[in-house]
């Protein structure tokens, strides 16, 4: 069954919506149909069609929610009918909806397929599984086979969604803004009510009834959420026995002795013979690292101790807890940074080690930080670190997408690859290193885009981006065709994550972009696509900057072949619908750096280009676009290229004839940018640091654009400013001062 699951992952990921339309309706047959042996393997199919789209972003989910606008619906009502059978088979039919409703939900909540009604019955069938009992023959299973068993795993699942929905949408002040009203609603009608059957799940275990270990955490995790709230604390708070130790410890007198306590009572726990012991004293200096420590030998011994842990103990999750107490320790106090500088080869080696073993994702999170704090001295020790990251890495990808903890490990897979890249900008002036670092890096690139890992391709194109900031090495260019078969087959919907990368190979080495024709195809053939495809506004606006890009970057180097290719996608784009305005500025902006590139070129590419439907000739419809739309371009970029290219477009010995026409326009639109290039510029000063220096020249540099271009010099550098360049410059014009 794994295989046949894996395989039809894969076929989805390729074929679903494009090509194999036709899986939805036969899902929904399967899903309806009275022979109930036939329900797991098609639940096995949907999951397969729902994990395809659970890390999407929630604009590029429209297929998966179109399709499950009708199997949610048949979902419940399904397990509303199993719940009256207690057969093993109708338990693990309940799982697999479960894990189905789960990946739906996990990163983006989709607000059109749950609203309070049906909301409302799957809180209720979530709760009678949580609540329902297990049957006494599963206690005569092997208590370490138990939580294997399709009533635990059942109730685990319930668990991990409720616990989820509380967590990421259901909790308000901590939720992002589209699910305000979800979370009051959430908190108000469905909280309370979850959290009185999971206390009866507590006292059930605390009356030494079996609870699978799993079903317990979860548990925990949800009244661990509910205690930041008004609501469920107050409903908690009778079930909490430690009430009184509490007033006492929050009283000011104990706060002066907590460096005392941690001596006398935690530092002693560390020699205890028992694992468990030595990581709740490692647990207990994490959350106590913001104390103030009077005596520098204390801190010493509180650092010592918890390396030790790191490095030399036998167990585990002693060494789990030691990693986690390190790292915030170094973060909060001054002076634990340079007491463990001395053994950080050693600490970085069992932190990846520990990352190995356990394929824990908080790990990456400390692992990233600590390369942080320690940069340099990280820096030798640099490859050996992202050969272990890589091995690593590609040891947590083995698992299948449908297989036991494979949302965990996709977590983990991606802490590290932001590791990796957290080392890439670490030691980024050390160009020897770099170089080492990039044959590693390119094999797990390459493992993700060779085997169309899409949970992943937002971190890869990142770490493409990061290795080719300084130079583009040979290998990096056998990288581009590889990507261009990406987006074309199934990367269509990750251009802006490529964008960096691609911008990289424009402004980086441009001379090797023009030294074959077939890299400039490939850039122009996904912007293309973009531009006439479906991918959005800001997919596009990303495809049109690009293009832009290249025609400045590649200004006097003999790409004229390409201006009218360029010009065009982006003209044609403004005959279909544009909802905002940085789009259809955008586009134009392509036209504007054709102009500046070379005017008569552009002109003529305008005069040749025939749009359907639209009987203006473009080179009117683009000039009366440009300046309708003026008081659109923002930023000092945009506004240098308007000047720049209306200045290029007055300078011509032969001005086209709808300038005339719009010759009113002309002076108001010059005076619109400079006066907005003056509060830009002052808004810089204002703020003028080095870095904004250095980002500003870098702009400028990438974009191929001359700051001290000689049109935009004379508007600045004319004796009585650009009003009498404008007056001057007006004899271009035979009706100019009449009509302005």
């Amino acid at each position: 069954i794994v295989q046949l699951t894996t395989c039809i992952h894969h076929i989805i990921k390729h074929d679903y919506p494009s090509r194999w339309t036709a899986v939805v309706e036969k899902i929904g047959f399967y899903l309806q149909s009275d022979n109930s042996a036939c329900w797991l393997g098609i639940l096995l199919c949907l999951y397969q069609l729902v994990k395809n789209y659970e890390y999407k972003k929630p604009e590029e989910r429209s297929p998966l929610i179109a399709a499950m606008q009708h199997f949610l619906p048949v979902l419940k009502d399904s397990f509303i009918q199993l719940l009256s059978d207690p057969s093993d088979q109708s338990v693990l039919i309940q799982k697999q909806i479960f894990k189905i409703f789960y990946a739906l939900v996990q990163y983006t909540l989709p607000l059109e397929l749950i609203n309070q009604q049906n909301l409302t019955e799957w809180i209720e069938i979530l709760k009678t599984v949580v609540d329902r009992d297990v049957p006494a023959e599963t206690l005569q299973v092997d208590e370490d086979d138990r939580p294997e068993l399709p009533w635990w795993k059942c109730k685990k699942w319930a668990l991990h969604i409720l616990a989820r929905l509380f967590e990421r949408y259901g909790s308000p002040g901590n939720v992002s803004k589209e699910y305000n009203e979800f979370a009051e609603v959430f908190l108000k009608a469905f909280a309370v009510g979850v959290q009185q059957v999971l206390l009866k799940v507590l006292y059930q275990y605390k009356e030494k009834q079996y609870m699978a270990p799993r079903v317990l955490q979860q548990t925990l995790n949800y009244i661990n959420q509910g205690v930041s709230h008004a609501v469920t604390w107050k409903n908690l708070k009778p079930h909490i026995q430690v009430n009184h130790s509490l007033d006492l410890i929050l009283k000011k007198i104990y706060k002066d002795q907590m460096e005392y306590m941690l001596q006398n009572h935690v530092f002693p726990l560390f020699s205890s013979e028992l694992g468990y012991m030595r990581a709740r004293a490692c647990w207990v200096l994490h959350y106590f690292c913001e104390v103030k420590f009077k005596s520098d030998q204390n801190l010493q011994t509180a650092l010592e101790l918890t390396r030790r842990c790191l490095i030399d103990d036998r167990e585990m999750p002693v060494k789990v807890e030691a990693a986690i107490a390190l790292q915030v320790l170094i973060s909060n106090q001054e002076k634990a940074k340079e007491y463990i500088t001395p053994f950080i080869r050693p600490v970085m080696q069992a932190l990846l080690h520990i990352i190995r073993e356990t394929e824990n994702d908080d790990l990456t999170n400390v692992i990233q930080k600590m390369i942080c704090e320690y940069s340099e001295e990280v820096t030798p020790i640099a490859v050996e670190m992202t050969q272990h990251l890589a091995m690593t890495f590609n040891q947590v990808i083995q698992t299948g997408p449908d297989e036991e903890g494979s949302d965990d490990k996709a977590v983990t897979a991606m802490g590290i690859l932001n590791t990796i890249d957290t080392l890439l900008s670490v030691v980024e002036d050390h160009k020897e290193i770099t170089q080492q670092l990039e044959g590693i890096c390119l094999q797990v690139i390459g493992t993700v885009l060779q085997q169309h890992v899409l949970e992943f391709y937002e971190e890869i194109f990142s770490l493409a981006h990061s290795l080719t900031c300084q130079q583009v090495s040979a290998q990096m260019w056998q990288l581009l065709p590889l990507v261009f078969e990406v987006f074309q087959q199934d990367g269509f919907d990750y251009f802006t994550d490529m964008m960096p990368l691609l911008h990289n190979y424009v402004t980086v080495d441009t001379d090797t972009l023009l030294s074959d024709t077939k890299y400039l195809e490939m850039i122009y053939s996904m912007c293309k696509k973009v531009l006439t495809g479906v991918a959005g506004e800001d997919a596009e606006c990303h495809a049109a900057k690009l293009l832009e890009v290249i025609i400045l970057q590649c200004k006097g180097r003999g790409i004229d072949q390409c201006i009218p290719l360029f010009v065009e996608a982006a003209l044609e784009r403004l005959t279909r619908e544009v909802k905002t305005s940085e789009l259809r500025t955008m586009c134009l902006q392509v036209a504007i750096a054709a102009l500046y590139y070379n005017p008569h070129l552009l002109l003529n590419t305008l005069e040749n280009l025939r749009f359907p439907n639209n009987v203006e000739p473009v080179t009117n419809h683009f000039i009366t676009q440009w300046l309708n739309d003026v008081d659109c371009f923002l930023g000092l970029h945009d506004r240098k290229m308007c000047v720049l290219g209306l200045c290029a477009l007055i300078d011509l010995e032969q001005i086209p004839q709808v300038l005339n026409q719009v010759a009113g326009q002309i002076l108001p639109a010059f005076i619109l940018l400079f006066n907005g290039l003056k509060r830009a510029y002052a808004c810089h000063a204002e703020h003028e640091n080095d870095s904004d220096d250095d980002d500003e020249a870098e702009e400028d540099e990438e974009t191929g654009m001359e700051t001290e271009d000689p049109l935009l010099c004379s508007v600045f550098m004319f004796p009585g400013g650009y009003a009498e360049f404008f007056l001057w410059n007006s004899s271009e014009f035979p009706n100019s001062k009449t009509q302005s």
